[in-house]
């Protein structure tokens, strides 16, 4: 590895941490990400320094979460992997599995909290913050659900107006006023 690669490498190992992954299955992914081409498990073990029984539970985890595709080379047997290309499928597929994971758990068990007949005043109050948490956890969903079909270019776009869709939007509040009062 070069110093460059080794120091992205090593930073998203750190990071990985942080996101909810081991620092190894964060490295292994860093140098997935920035191979020119698809690595077998031996490769990456002696890049990385890591043992061989580690790299196939780190690519394990990494399929799961369809951050790696799968390839074979003609006559060689073995397991070829690479990240996909674009980082804009990379960002729609963490988003997607840690919705999967992460916030679907959530959603039913408060939707199940608040369907439950209240014991007395206390559960009501819980409950009347579960409605709370759950009715924004869906309306953030449906926002996510709305960005998330959106062509890359778009989205892109809508990214790039940052604070300027504010100012939108204020703008047609103020016409909307202006037309009613008049």
């Amino acid at each position: 590895m070069t110093p460059l690669v080794q120091r992205f490498v090593m930073h998203f190992g750190e990071m990985g941490s942080r996101w909810g992954i081991n620092r190894t299955v964060g490295q292994m992914y860093a140098l997935l990400f920035l191979s020119p081409q698809p690595l077998n498990a031996d490769q990456i073990a002696e890049e990385l320094g890591f043992s061989r029984s580690n790299v196939s539970m780190g690519l394990k985890e990494l399929t799961s979460w369809r951050l790696v595709k799968l390839s074979h080379l003609p006559g060689d047997r073995r397991e070829y992997f690479s990240a996909p290309e674009d980082v804009w499928t990379i960002f729609r597929t963490l988003a997607e599995e840690r919705r999967r994971r992460e916030v679907d758990p959530t959603l039913s068990m408060l939707r199940d909290a608040v369907l439950e007949e209240p014991g007395g005043e206390d559960d009501r109050h819980a409950q009347a913050r579960m409605r709370e948490m759950h009715d924004f956890i869906e309306l953030l969903m449906g926002w996510f659900d709305d960005v998330n079909r959106l062509e890359p270019a778009t989205l892109e776009k809508l990214m790039k107006l940052g604070t300027g869709v504010v100012r939108l939007l204020e703008m047609k509040d103020r016409l909307t006023l202006g037309r009613g009062s008049g």
